[in-house]
């Protein structure tokens, strides 16, 4: 999964990129005008247990990739657009993240001259909506445009996709983003090419000063809207975080008050916004973590270890994370019935630990 980071100037998205990928980009400082990218590993507990369990050589935790993107101005460098490269990173990209800052104190001239972050967020929003409203007003144009010499056979699929590209523009115009909007498998289909960045998952970070942490909880409430998660974190303190080692990390956390990190929690809700499950894989070679999407079938998730176990595909032994957990063992959990034969078509539940049995 990779997230592409998007935010006004000087919000502090390549802080916050930073903290969570462990890089150390420059604030401000893209190379050649490229984007910074990086990757993150996703902390899991469970996998301590494989790891008892099944002694490995090694551990490999899941990861999701950031891409944090240069703000794009207008003239006067004051607004956030989508344009040009950044708009096809942004298409690329299997979530999007909007950084607005809320942080108080600021030494830099901000948007607009003043702190309001559910302003920016709701441009940032309408900039989004906007790249989509072209893309759709461009493919309707040319739908009705080969609409009118068309045979009677081709006029349907053009009909329909006029009336769909139509409606989504009408919508689009309102404000409301496509992924608000029920879309049957045929009329997905029909979308899947274009990339439609309201389409995506969305999640929000606002950006704060460490003073701010105790009272952050009605700003996150206020930012979350619609469904989509928003989370709101000191990147400079994260940043900070991310540069100890754990027992001082541990307890320079506790002294703000903060039992969880901050960051963990952000890749948490990224997962979430993107329906992201995680199934692990283990034997006394590897214990490893792998993220699909929710719905996964028991073939599906083979594929994703390798294709020629979907190929060849005869059935997974499965068994709950909680389960194996009570067990201790496999062999106990075998004994129990808690260690289950699952066909092709079972659809893996967040913690499983799967066993494909297949033959090629």
């Amino acid at each position: 999964m990779n997230i592409a980071i998007v935010g006004p100037p000087a919000s502090g998205k390549t802080t916050i990129f930073n903290a969570v990928t462990g890089a150390r980009s420059g604030a401000g400082a893209y190379a050649g005008g490229r984007p910074n990218v990086g990757v993150a590993k996703v902390a899991d507990p469970r996998m301590e247990l494989f790891e008892t369990v099944f002694q490995p050589a090694r551990a490999v935790v899941a990861e999701i990739g950031f891409i944090d993107l240069p703000p794009s101005y207008d003239g006067s460098g004051r607004s956030f657009s989508v344009s040009g490269e950044d708009l096809n990173h942004l298409q690329n990209a299997d979530c999007l993240m909007l950084v607005v800052s809320a942080f108080e104190g600021r030494s830099v001239p901000h948007l607009d001259d003043g702190i309001n972050p559910a302003h920016d967020l709701q441009s940032m929003k309408d900039e989004l909506a906007l790249a989509d409203l072209l893309i759709v007003e461009r493919r309707l144009s040319r739908v009705r445009e080969a609409s009118k010499g068309s045979r009677a056979s081709e006029r349907e699929p053009l009909e329909r996709e006029e009336a769909l590209l139509a409606a989504l523009r009408k919508s689009l115009e309102e404000g409301a983003p496509v992924r608000e909007r029920r879309l049957s498998s045929n009329e997905s289909r029909m979308l899947a090419g274009f990339r439609l960045l309201t389409a995506k998952p969305l999640m929000v970070v606002a950006n704060i000063s460490e003073d701010q942490i105790p009272g952050a909880g009605p700003l996150e409430e206020s930012l979350a809207d619609g469904g989509v998660p928003a989370a709101v974190l000191c990147g400079l303190l994260e940043a900070e975080l991310a540069a100890m080692e754990p027992d001082e990390r541990r307890e320079y956390r506790e002294s703000f008050g903060l039992v969880e990190s901050g960051i963990d929690r952000l890749v948490r809700l990224a997962r979430r916004a993107v329906g992201l499950i995680t199934f692990f894989t283990g034997n006394d070679r590897e214990v490893r973590a792998w993220q699909v999407t929710t719905g996964t079938t028991a073939v599906e998730a083979a594929g994703k270890i390798h294709s020629d176990m979907a190929r060849g595909f005869i059935r997974a032994e499965v068994v709950a994370h909680g389960d194996l957990e009570e067990c201790g063992t496999l062999a106990e959990a075998r004994r129990r019935g808690l260690l289950r034969q699952e066909g092709r078509g079972y659809r893996v539940t967040d913690g499983d630990l799967v066993t494909i049995l297949f033959s090629v």
